[in-house]
């Protein structure tokens, strides 16, 4: 996590998933580039929410807005990108793709009893492999993830968030296009 902030316009950023597992591991790595390559505006907090789960209850319920990163199950082919609004992910979701995902659920459900359920938005690749035991994403996945970090910048950017790039970071062709008030 970079930031603590528990307003109600945070934006943060939740990667989860099993790095251990193949394609699992999407959402950490999404988190852990954004966290190399960029600088965000403080309204924006970056969580390795990795397999915790129900563990993430107090995380998701001082969020403002969630954006989620993770592997979607959708029916796609490997490497296809699905975005879920918060109205869809109940009916979406219950198929429940992992472990994970089934304390996530959970610990969404729990904030509803708190009250306090953050809008909530998933940005997922579909997956190859969920079962190799291997730390490196598929050729496929791997392919991919410039685009779902653009993705999810564009998301940001959409909530109100701002970037800018480290310097002396790769462009791997992710835009260094930030909101008219991007960090200095």
């Amino acid at each position: 996590m970079t930031k603590q902030q528990n307003t109600p316009d945070n934006i943060t950023v939740l990667g989860v998933g099993n790095i251990l597992y193949r394609d699992d591991g999407v959402g950490i790595r999404v988190v852990q580039r954004l966290e190399a390559e960029y600088e965000f505006s403080d309204n924006v907090i970056l969580v390795d929410g990795g397999v915790l789960g129900i563990n993430l209850l107090g995380i998701i319920s001082n969020a403002g807005r969630l954006l989620v990163v993770d592997t979607v199950l959708n029916h796609g082919r490997p490497g296809d990108i699905h975005r879920l609004e918060h109205e869809e992910i109940p009916d979406r979701i219950l198929a429940k793709n992992s472990l994970h995902q089934v304390d996530m659920i959970e610990a969404l459900t729990l904030c509803k009893a708190l009250d306090h359920v953050p809008r909530t938005t998933i940005l997922g690749i579909e997956p190859k492999d969920l079962d190799s035991l291997d730390d490196r994403l598929t050729t496929e996945i791997s392919s991919r993830l410039d685009d779902l970090i653009r993705e999810v910048l564009e998301e940001i950017r959409a909530l109100g968030g701002s970037y800018r790039r480290r310097a002396g970071t790769r462009t791997a062709g992710v835009s260094d296009r930030t909101t008219p008030t991007a960090l200095p």
